[in-house]
């Protein structure tokens, strides 16, 4: 009985546990719901946090090992909930009856997890809401820089690398002669951090140059250490910038590489302070002066010497070359000889070696040593015996037009990227290509005698402007030398840059200037301008260069101008006005009033009777040029008016029809840039032969009439310069058709052609006209919504390989119905950068089988859905291409 008791005692218990448990069974259902909507709300969570790290990634931040692990445990749980729900599904529909199903025990278990799962989930939205997602990611320590030939300076870099285990050593001057190899220990220095065990955490390299800009300074180091935007451009000031600068300065252990000083430079100014230099960071700095490093107060200072004899032959005869040194078995003495003049000065030796590479006769290389001995083997002043030196280069220039040239690139500012097209355009403008035949045969021969000048190492490629050149500072220093003949008239060529105030004696220089050019200037601290103009007799050439702070002219500034030929303003792009005085320079033979924001031009324009080049590119605010003005310039040959305004009652009115036939009119025009608006002028230059002859730049805008455009073989020949054809908004345009007939030959068609744009012609069918173009470069179709083909298919040119075969650049933007650029697969060997945005119907790219296209090709960009759904010959090309693509936005 007691026995009995016992057992009866627990069925209370028991009921209650059964009790407490069956709800894992009973509301199994409701919990599954719950777990869904729990699970839904940490996606909605998770999808927040997952853009906020996107947008910040694009930021260049790094999204955080929390937030990642996170991210990552969303995806697990998600997974599980799934797999949970759908097995909670199968178990409900299992039910027999009521609340029981068939298998209690497994769903006991599954209950059991739901409810756990819930918690789990709720838990991790929880710790879903970071204040913080990513972190700024720290910058590289040090960028490696591209290195010239050390020969010699293995010496002196030792010396600086134990110096920068010196604690105590904290500034450290390298200084010596222009061209003797600072900049080039400098950069050994920079790269030596890349390879050696080191505590530092950032090392900044800043070419200063010759004119000091603390802002320029400011700008790299702030770069570097990867200061904001927002942040920066909140800090007004140099100061504010400088005190931004210190601020995380002051926090890091750094080295600062300073190439080029030749001036003091307030490093105080900069936002640079070693004062109580607890993090031992170090400055290393270049410079031509010995001075400069007392003033920069340099513990050390090192003298970076010429190369001994025995470095100095290797380094000669390594840029002479092997031909050259064995075209005669005394070739090597005389190559010695030649070393030793050049004084062990390694640019010198690059220089002078690189110019005799192609000497291969005895008499070649004596007259080179007779001309180096020329001048005195030894000269007290740095400046004369680098120039005395350098300048063998110039004398073995062949000629006076390539010297002419060489020395006017010394007008440009020191490091200034300069535009190889208006450098030839500028010479054109001077007269120093007079020899060629044309206008367009100057331009020929101006590229040639760039590539001269870069073969002769006075140019300089620059590495990421495949279409500017640049002249090393020491090399520009000695053609301003030699063009100030000698040093003798040292203001016949003035260079200014950031000029702040003028003083009167500044100006007073003016007075001997033949050229003057003016950088980043205003003219609204010259002292008392309007009381006194300034008086520039000899003046020739003016040049205004970036100068969008200058708003207007001082009164009379151009009063005084008498022999000027060569006026440039289009870096004044504020000025809204020509002043008066420029139509009283009788003298001017080019002026370019590009750029500017002048609206009118006046009549007065007639007496400039000798103007050979006008210029009036990208003047937006132009809406007036009088009729017959254009027509009164008798000697004018070359007219731009591309990307400008039109209106009014004046010759700009009426499409463009005006002006072409006052162009027409002039008996030595032979280049013209010019924007047609209507069908009218259209017919002009169709019916003209000579404006078809002198046609460089073509623009047809908004032409409202113009259905269909038709060119006979004779026109394109005639049209022979044609570089430039843009047709924008000609909204009834359906076809341009060449009219071939019978002849079928490619030969003497737009053979110049290199530059084509279509901007929205919603109704133009293709530009199968194209394959007529095959000096083609760059292609650009955008909304151009009927354009199924871009090339239709002909029999007659099937299998076309050549097609598009000098086209670097193709840009194909919003064509919905685009099917097909070309049906046959091309070789493409010149093509870089290909662009395709939302051209979704676009399957194909015609790339042959054998991937040459991939030889020079960077990048293809477009739509990502776009890109996934491409069609491709075989998977292997698939996959050469796939590296180069990069999704739009």
């Amino acid at each position: 009985m007691d026995c009995l008791g016992s057992l009866l005692g627990l069925v209370p218990c028991l009921c209650a546990h059964a009790a407490e448990h069956s709800v894992y069974i009973c509301d199994l259902e409701e919990n599954l719901g719950v777990l869904k909507n729990a699970m839904v709300e940490l996606k909605n969570v998770s999808e927040d946090v997952k853009r906020r790290v996107e947008l910040e990634e694009q930021q260049h931040m790094r999204r955080r090992s929390v937030v990642d692990g996170w991210l990552h445990r969303v995806e697990e749980m998600e997974n599980e909930v799934t797999e949970i729900l759908q097995k909670g599904d199968e178990e409900i529909q299992k039910k027999c009856l009521g609340c029981c199903p068939r298998k209690c025990c497994f769903a006991y278990e599954l209950g059991k997890i739901v409810i756990k799962k819930i918690s789990d989930v709720t838990d991790q939205k929880n710790k879903g809401h970071f204040e913080a997602v990513s972190d700024r990611i720290p910058p590289y320590p040090v960028d490696a820089l591209p290195m010239e030939n050390t020969v010699g300076l293995d010496f002196m870099y030792q010396r600086v690398c134990s110096y920068l285990q010196d604690e105590q050593m904290e500034i450290i001057g390298l200084y010596g002669m222009g061209g003797v190899g600072k900049t080039t220990l400098l950069k050994k220095i920079n790269n030596y951090f890349l390879t050696t065990d080191h505590n530092f955490e950032v090392v900044i390299w800043v070419v200063v140059s010759k004119s000091a800009s603390i802002e320029k300074v400011q700008e790299v180091i702030r770069s570097k250490l990867q200061i904001p935007d927002e942040t920066w451009q909140s800090r007004s000031s140099k100061d504010d910038k400088a005190m931004e600068i210190w601020k995380v300065l002051k926090t890091k252990k750094f080295v600062l590489l300073l190439d080029d000083i030749w001036e003091r430079l307030d490093l105080i100014q900069v936002g640079v302070s070693l004062q109580d230099n607890q993090n031992k960071s170090k400055i290393i700095f270049t410079t031509r002066s010995e001075d400069l490093c007392h003033q920069m107060k340099a513990q050390k200072r090192i003298r970076v010497e010429c190369l001994a004899p025995d470095e100095a032959l290797a380094l000669f005869q390594e840029e002479v070359g092997e031909e050259a040194l064995n075209s005669h078995p005394d070739v090597r003495k005389l190559a010695k000889v030649v070393a030793e003049e050049c004084k062990g000065l390694p640019l010198a030796l690059i220089t002078i070696g690189r110019a005799l590479a192609s000497a291969k006769t005895l008499a070649r290389w004596e007259q080179a040593i007779k001309e180096l001995r020329n001048f005195p083997a030894k000269i007290s002043g740095m400046e004369d015996e680098l120039f005395h030196r350098l300048k063998f280069s110039y004398d073995s220039l062949q000629g006076d037009t390539i010297k002419s040239c060489f020395l006017y690139c010394s007008i440009f500012l020191e490091d200034c990227e300069i535009s190889i097209n208006k450098l030839v355009e500028l010479w054109i403008a001077e007269g120093f290509l007079a020899e060629a035949g044309d206008i367009y045969e100057a331009r020929v021969l101006g590229h040639k005698l760039i590539q001269d000048l870069k073969l002769a190492c006075l140019l300089e490629p620059v590495e990421t402007q495949e279409y500017c050149v640049k002249m090393h500072d020491v090399i520009r220093d000695m053609a301003l030398w030699i063009s100030s003949e000698f040093g003798k008239e040292k203001n016949k060529v003035l260079v200014y840059d950031h000029a702040g105030l003028f003083e009167a004696q500044e100006v007073a220089r003016w007075k001997e200037a033949q050229r003057l050019s003016l950088w980043n200037t205003s003219f609204e601290e010259i002292k008392e301008i309007d009381k006194t103009p300034i008086q520039c007799p000899n003046l020739q050439t003016f040049l205004i260069r970036k100068c969008k702070d200058l708003h207007e002219f001082p009164t009379g500034f151009f009063l005084f101008m008498p022999a000027i030929r060569v006026l440039d303003l289009s870096g004044a792009s504020s000025i809204t006005e020509l002043p008066v005085e420029i139509y009283n320079l009788v003298t001017l033979e080019y002026l370019k009033l590009s750029h500017t924001k002048i609206s009118n031009l006046s009549g007065e324009l007639k007496n400039l009777r000798q103007l050979r080049c006008l210029l009036l590119d990208n003047m937006y605010s132009l809406r007036k040029i009088p009729l017959q003005v254009i027509s009164n310039l008798p000697l004018l040959q070359w007219f731009s008016q591309w990307f400008s305004a039109f209106a009014g009652d004046n010759v700009l009115f009426d499409g463009g029809s005006a002006l072409l036939e006052e162009l027409q009119s002039l008996e030595h025009m032979s280049d013209i840039s010019i924007n047609l608006y209507s069908d009218h002028s259209i017919n002009i230059l169709k019916n003209s032969h000579k404006l078809q002859r002198c046609i460089r730049r073509l623009c047809l805008n908004a032409c409202k009439d113009l259905t269909s455009l038709k060119l006979s073989p004779l026109s394109l020949r005639r049209m022979k310069h044609l570089e430039s054809l843009f047709v924008k908004n000609c909204l009834q345009l359906e076809v341009v058709e060449i009219k071939v007939g019978k002849e079928r030959s490619l030969q003497g068609w737009f053979q110049s052609l290199h530059e084509v744009c279509i901007w929205r012609c919603p109704k133009l069918l293709n530009l199968t006209w194209l394959m007529y173009a095959e000096s083609l470069e760059y292609l650009n179709v955008q909304n151009c919504e009927s354009m199924e083909e871009l090339v239709s298919s002909d029999d007659e040119f099937e299998e076309n390989l050549g097609l598009f075969s000098r086209l670097t650049s193709l840009f194909l933007i919003n064509l919905p119905r685009l099917q097909s650029i070309y049906s046959h697969s091309l070789l493409l060997p010149s093509m870089e950068t290909i662009s395709v945005i939302d051209c979704m119907m676009l399957r194909r790219l015609p790339f042959y089988p054998n991937n040459t296209a991939a030889d020079r090709l960077k990048k293809i960009t477009g739509n990502q859905s776009w890109w996934d759904g491409l069609l491709w010959e075989d998977e292997t090309t698939r996959h050469t291409f796939s590296k180069y693509f990069s999704r739009w936005q």
